[in-house]
C-alpha cells in the first residue's frame, strides 16, 4: 500500500529511496547493473525552436530532455505516490494548507560547486513566474521567500493541498543572477560538456546529491521528424528514440535487437475549440463536433493502435479519471445540433495543425474527413511549429494540441483552462469551473474527489477540447539498454537510473 497524496505531502521522504523507485522498469535481464558507456538519445526539435534558457518555452523534445538532466525540479513524477523529491528532499504544508516550505536536498550544488542556497532558489522561482507566469509557478512573486539557509517558503492566497504537483515540470533552479544560459550551470545528475545546433553531450555529475548515475554520458540528437528519428533508431545511430511513434514501434517489435517501451496515457492528441468567441464558442456546435468524431478509427488510424479512447476530459491517468464519461458517435444528433445552433454549414472553417508529436497532422486530416459526414467542411492547414506559436497558439478557433503530463485532472485543469491561467488554449472563462478548481486545491479526500468529479462534468458537457483519444508513449532503444523509465509525460526524461549491459 502507497502513500496516499495527503500522507506523502505530511511527510519528509527521502530522495535517494524514491529517485531509485520513481518511473523506472525493474526488468534486470543481466542480474547486475553496469555502471559506463554513453547512451545516444535522439529527440524530435528543430533549429528555430532551440532554448537554452530553462524557465522559457521549451517547445524541443530535445531541450526539454537535456534541461530536465542539467537541471532539478523542486519535485518529479512518481509511480506510487505520484509525487517525489528531487532538488526538494521534503516539503511540508502549515495547517490551513497556504503556507508550504520546502527544503533543499542536503548536499546539493551547482556543477561549478557552489551550494545550492535558499536564495539561488527563491531568486529562480520568481524569475519562472516572471517568464513563465502562473502557469509555470502558481505562486506570486513577493509570495516566495528563504526560511534560513536551506529551506525555502511559498505561500498561496487561498488553500492548496496539491502545490508538490503543481511544481513538477519547470521548477529548475540556476545560481541567482544567472544571464547567460550558455553553460547550463544546473544542479541535475549530468553536466553540460557542449552544445551545438540544438545537439548535446552530457556526463556524469559525480557529486550529485542524489544517487549518481551509472552511464558515463548521454548524447543528444535533435531530429526534425519522427521519419528521421525512428530510422536513426532502425539503423542503428542512436540506442534511444525517445517519443517516436507507434508506426516505428510496430517496425521495430520484430526485431531481436531491439526493445519498444510503451508509456500508457502518456500524450494527448487532440483539438482546442475556442470557447470565448467564434464560430465554435455556442456550446451546441463544440457538442456536435465531439459527437461527429469517430473515436475508435482515430485511435486505429493515427496511433496504429498504441492508445485508447477518450472523451473530452484531460487527465486519463489520474485514479479519479471518470470512466463513466463516455461519447460515442452520433452523426445525426450532431447534424441537429448544428441546425439548432445556427452553424454556418455553407463555408469552410480553417483547422490549424503542424508536425510536432507523432500523428498530428495525420489526425487532423482524420478529423476533417469525418466531420464532413457532419456537414462541417474543415480546410487543414499545416504550419510551421514557430509559426503556430507566434499566431496560432491561444488565439485562433480551432488548432490541434498536444500534451504530454497527463496524471492529473486537477494538474491539466489549473494549468488550462481556469480563467487565471496564460496557457488557456481554449479560452474558457467559467466561474463554476473556477469554484470547482479553487475547492480541489484547498481540499483532500472525499471533498477533494466530488470537486475533480465536478471539473470533469464541466469539461464533458461544456469545455473546449476534443480529446478524442490517449497515446502510448513508444519509445524504441537497442536491446542493450536497461531501466529506462515507464511512466508517462515528463517522467519519460529521467534517464538518470538508465544503464548498458
Amino acid at each position: 500500500m502507497g502513500f496516499t497524496r495527503r500522507q506523502l505531502f505530511r511527510s519528509g521522504v527521502g530522495v535517494t529511496a524514491l529517485l531509485l523507485a520513481a518511473g523506472c522498469t525493474s526488468d534486470d535481464r543481466s542480474g547486475t547493473t553496469q555502471r559506463g558507456g554513453t547512451l545516444r538519445v535522439g529527440a524530435l526539435g528543430t533549429a528555430a525552436r532551440s532554448e537554452r534558457d530553462p524557465h522559457a518555452n521549451l517547445s524541443n523534445d530535445s531541450d526539454f530532455l537535456i534541461a530536465s538532466l542539467v537541471y532539478d525540479a523542486l519535485t518529479v513524477p512518481g509511480a506510487d505516490p505520484t509525487v517525489a523529491p528531487r532538488l526538494a528532499s521534503k516539503w511540508e504544508p502549515s495547517t490551513d494548507n497556504r503556507r508550504w516550505t520546502f527544503t533543499i536536498a542536503d548536499g546539493a550544488t551547482f556543477h561549478n560547486g557552489a551550494p545550492v542556497t535558499a536564495d539561488d532558489m527563491v531568486w529562480s522561482m520568481r524569475r519562472l513566474r516572471s517568464v513563465g507566469g502562473a502557469s509555470k509557478m502558481p505562486v506570486a512573486e513577493n509570495d516566495i521567500v528563504a526560511d534560513g539557509p536551506n529551506r525555502v517558503v511559498f505561500t498561496v492566497p487561498e488553500p492548496n493541498t496539491q502545490l508538490p504537483l503543481l511544481l513538477r515540470l519547470m521548477t529548475f533552479t540556476v545560481p541567482k543572477d544567472t544571464t547567460d544560459f550558455a553553460a547550463a550551470i544546473g544542479t541535475g545528475p549530468f553536466k553540460l560538456e557542449s552544445y551545438q545546433g540544438g545537439n548535446a553531450r552530457l556526463v556524469r555529475n559525480e557529486q550529485w546529491h542524489g544517487t549518481p548515475p551509472l552511464l558515463d554520458a548521454i548524447e543528444v540528437t535533435m531530429f526534425d521528424s519522427v521519419t528521421a528519428l525512428g530510422n536513426a533508431a532502425l539503423g542503428g545511430q542512436i540506442d534511444l528514440a525517445s517519443n517516436v511513434g507507434a508506426i516505428a514501434g510496430r517496425t521495430a517489435a520484430g526485431r531481436g535487437d531491439l526493445q519498444v517501451i510503451r508509456r500508457a496515457d502518456d500524450t494527448m492528441l487532440g483539438v482546442a475549440m475556442r470557447v470565448a468567441d467564434g464560430p465554435f464558442a455556442d456550446a451546441r456546435v463544440r457538442s456536435a463536433l465531439r459527437l461527429g468524431v469517430d473515436r475508435t478509427a482515430l485511435v486505429n488510424q493515427v496511433h496504429s493502435g498504441y492508445g485508447t479512447v477518450a472523451a473530452d476530459v484531460l487527465g486519463t491517468a489520474d485514479p479519479l479519471y471518470d470512466t463513466s464519461l463516455r461519447r460515442e458517435r452520433d452523426v445525426e444528433r450532431a447534424k441537429t445540433l448544428l441546425r439548432e445552433a445556427n452553424f454556418d454549414t455553407g463555408r469552410s472553417y480553417p483547422f490549424v495543425t503542424k508536425a510536432e508529436v507523432p500523428g498530428e497532422v495525420e489526425s487532423a486530416k482524420v478529423i476533417a474527413t469525418q466531420l464532413a459526414e457532419i456537414g462541417v467542411r474543415l480546410d487543414v492547414q499545416v504550419v510551421e511549429s514557430a509559426a503556430f506559436y507566434d499566431q496560432t497558439w491561444l488565439n485562433a478557433p480551432l488548432y490541434t494540441v498536444s500534451w504530454g503530463t497527463n496524471d492529473s485532472v486537477l494538474f491539466l485543469a489549473d494549468k488550462l483552462m481556469t480563467s487565471g491561467s496564460n496557457r488557456n488554449e481554449t479560452a474558457f472563462r467559467d466561474t463554476e469551473f473556477d469554484a470547482a478548481d479553487a475547492k480541489a486545491l484547498a481540499t483532500s479526500g472525499d471533498e477533494y474527489e466530488r470537486a475533480v468529479r465536478e471539473l470533469q462534468r464541466i469539461e464533458f458537457e461544456r469545455g473546449g477540447y476534443l480529446v478524442w483519444g490517449m497515446a502510448d508513449g513508444v519509445d524504441i532503444a537497442a536491446s542493450t539498454v536497461r531501466d529506462l523509465p515507464t511512466l508517462g509525460g515528463f517522467a519519460r526524461v529521467q534517464l538518470e537510473r538508465a544503464w548498458l549491459a
